[in-house]
């Protein structure tokens, strides 16, 4: 699911998007890892960020590449050394909410 936001930018400024997702690719292809480590590294980092937003997009797009629901908690869990229990504990509220919705489907 693209977000309406992400596909009005798209047809605002198809020029602009077209540079952002080539650098997107670029930056994807540049390494040796996998469709899903990716994945999980970008979910860690919408998180560590505290990009509710993107948060919610990485989880969608973790789950397209083949991570489980648990995959995706040990990734939030895993940041609380880092940005601490409280704001863990919102970031994996977020990982949640995706898989609740998707479980209700």
């Amino acid at each position: 699911m693209i977000p309406k936001s992400y596909k009005k930018m798209q047809e605002n400024y198809p020029e602009f998007m077209q540079a952002y997702e080539a650098m997107r690719d670029a930056a994807r292809d540049a390494g040796p890892l996998s469709d899903r480590e990716v994945a999980l590294v970008k979910l860690a980092i919408s998180i560590t960020a505290g990009l509710e937003g993107g948060s919610h997009s990485h989880t969608r797009k973790a789950l397209d590449a083949g991570c489980s629901g648990d995959d995706l908690r040990h990734v939030a869990m895993l940041t609380a050394p880092t940005i601490g229990f409280p704001t863990m504990m919102r970031a994996k509220s977020w990982v949640e909410d995706v898989l609740e919705k998707k479980s209700a489907q």
